[in-house]
C-alpha cells in the first residue's frame, strides 16, 4: 500500500443531494458527507458521475464547494470533480477549489471531442496547470467507458516528465484490474497515488502499492472499505473485501446513480433522496426490489444516518 498520499484509504464519489424542482439541496448533501466522515470515508470525491455534475451548470458546482464548505465539511477532505469539456471552465473550477483549501482536484479530460492525439491531451493539460498556478494537485480521471479517452501508461509518463510535481495521481474507473495494475507498476514507486474505481479491486490493488479507492459504492459501503483498507496486510481485509465486493455487484445491478439515491433514502428515511436529474431516471418498483434484496444479501449492516 502506497504511504503518506494525501487522499489515501477510502473515498466517496458523493451522490448530489437534490429538491423537487432538481435544484441542489446543500443541507442534505453536507449532512451525508459528515455521515461518509464519521463511517469510514478519509475523502469526498463531490462533483463526479455519481454526483452527477455533467448535469450541473459551472455555477452550481461552485455553489456546491462553497455550500459545502460553508456548512463545516472540510475543503481538505474534498477532491472535486472539477474536469470540463470547456478549458477556461476546467481552470475556474479548479481555481475555486484551491482557493478553499481543497488540496487536490479531479479531471476528466476534455471528453467531447474524441480520439486526440497524445499530444494534443499533453497541450491542453499543460494549458490547464499553467492557468490554475497554486499549489492544488491534480488528479487525472480514467473512465474510458464514459469518456472515450484512456489514459495510457506512455501519456501519464509523458505528461508527469513535462509537469513536474503536479499531477498526484489517478482515479482509474476503467474497471480493469490489468490497466490499474500497469499504472501501479510504473508510477506508484515514484509516490504517484493510484486509486480503484471499482470496490472489487481495493484489496488486491493495496497490495501491489495502490493509495486506496474513489468509488460510487462508498456512499453505502464505506465502512467495509475502511476495514479492508485498515487490515490490507492481514487476514481480517479478505472478509470485508467479499462482502465488499457483494455490495458493489449489488449496486451495479441496475442504475447506478438511482439505486445509490434508493439506499440513501432508506438509510435516512428521507424520500427526497430519490430527486435526480434527467436523462437519470428513479428506478421501477422492479429495479427498487431487486436491489434491496441483492445488497441486503451481502452481509452489510450500515449505520443509520442521524
Amino acid at each position: 500500500m502506497l504511504k503518506d498520499a494525501l487522499y489515501g484509504g477510502i473515498n466517496a464519489a458523493v451522490v448530489t443531494a437534490m429538491n423537487a424542482d432538481l435544484s441542489i439541496d446543500l443541507d442534505r448533501m453536507a449532512a451525508h458527507c459528515r455521515w461518509l466522515l464519521a463511517n469510514g470515508c478519509n475523502g469526498l470525491a463531490v462533483l463526479g458521475t455519481t454526483g452527477e455534475a455533467n448535469s450541473l451548470g459551472v455555477s452550481e458546482r461552485i455553489a456546491v464547494l462553497e455550500g459545502l464548505a460553508e456548512r463545516g465539511i472540510p475543503a481538505a477532505k474534498m477532491l472535486p470533480g472539477t474536469g470540463t469539456t470547456a478549458m477556461t471552465d476546467t481552470v475556474l473550477l479548479t481555481r475555486k477549489a484551491g482557493e478553499l483549501g481543497c488540496r487536490g482536484a479531479l479531471l476528466l479530460p476534455p471528453f467531447y471531442y474524441k480520439n486526440p492525439s497524445d499530444d494534443g491531451l499533453l497541450a491542453y493539460f499543460h494549458e490547464v496547470i499553467q492557468r490554475v498556478g497554486g499549489d492544488i494537485k491534480l488528479y487525472l480521471y480514467n473512465f474510458p467507458q464514459q469518456s472515450a479517452i484512456p489514459f495510457s501508461v506512455d501519456f501519464i509518463a509523458r505528461l508527469l516528465r513535462a509537469n513536474p510535481g503536479k499531477i498526484k495521481g489517478i482515479k482509474d474507473s476503467s474497471g480493469d484490474y490489468a490497466n490499474s495494475l500497469a499504472y501501479v507498476e510504473a508510477f506508484a514507486g515514484a509516490g504517484f497515488e493510484i486509486y480503484a474505481g471499482d470496490d472489487s479491486l481495493l484489496l488486491s490493488l493495496l497490495r501491489k502499492g495502490s493509495a486506496g479507492s474513489i468509488t460510487a459504492a462508498s456512499n453505502v459501503n464505506c465502512a467495509l472499505g475502511a476495514e479492508v483498507y485498515a487490515n490490507w496486510n492481514n487476514a481480517k481485509a479478505v472478509a470485508a473485501q467479499e462482502i465488499l465486493s457483494a455490495t458493489r455487484k449489488a449496486v451495479t445491478s441496475v442504475p447506478l446513480i438511482p439505486a445509490l439515491k434508493t439506499l440513501v433514502a432508506r438509510n435516512t428515511g428521507d424520500t427526497r433522496w430519490l430527486n435526480i436529474r434527467p436523462p437519470h431516471l428513479a428506478l421501477t418498483e422492479a429495479q427498487r426490489a431487486a436491489l434491496l434484496s441483492a445488497f441486503d444479501a451481502s452481509g452489510i449492516r450500515l449505520a443509520k444516518a442521524a
